[in-house]
């Protein structure tokens, strides 16, 4: 997929970014084109090569219509999740590397809930606040409001989600 100089896309793992510039490079003899990418997180830029985009998982935002589909996986029960935390910390780093964002919500969810038992290993704990980041943010700017709007709404579902997941797993169905 092709993207346009203004237009704002997903940079796996570090979320909403605005195309500032697409640049011709020589490298190695050879003409390449690249997207100067703008992050909004962090204000700095990135350039991604143009022919590796799709490959690096470039992707437009989700559409509108996503915005509550996503709410709703987040507040559904969740799948209980490795307990050996090497396991489940390489799962989880595969989902975030993969920029798809309802991937991003069920780690989101899990370590959420998982945070609630016990307090979270330091790598666990950072990656819980940047599936955080990254699924307000997306949320935010698909939906043209402020993250403030969206923080409680994600609390809302995430609460949901752990509170079904602690009743399921008393009555003797959770997973």
């Amino acid at each position: 997929m092709l993207f346009k100089v203004g237009q704002k896309v997903v940079y796996p793992n570090h979320g909403i970014a605005v195309i500032e510039q697409i640049n011709q490079h020589q490298i190695n003899g050879e003409n390449n084109e690249f997207y100067l990418l703008r992050l909004q997180a962090t204000n700095s830029t990135v350039m991604v090569p143009v022919s590796n985009a799709a490959d690096i998982g470039l992707r437009p935002p989700i559409a509108n219509k996503q915005c509550n589909e996503l709410l709703k996986i987040l507040a559904e029960d969740l799948t209980m999740p490795d307990m050996d935390w090497k396991n489940r910390f390489k799962d989880f780093s595969d989902r975030m590397r993969s920029g798809d964002l309802f991937l991003i919500a069920e780690v989101l969810k899990t370590l959420t809930y998982l945070n609630q038992l016990k307090p979270l290993s330091f790598r666990e704990k950072r990656m819980l606040e940047k599936a955080r980041q990254l699924v307000i943010s997306e949320l935010a700017s698909v939906g043209g409001v402020s993250e403030a709007k969206i923080e409680p709404k994600v609390d809302a579902a995430l609460n949901g989600a752990c509170s079904k997941h602690r009743a399921a797993f008393a009555s003797g169905t959770g997973h």
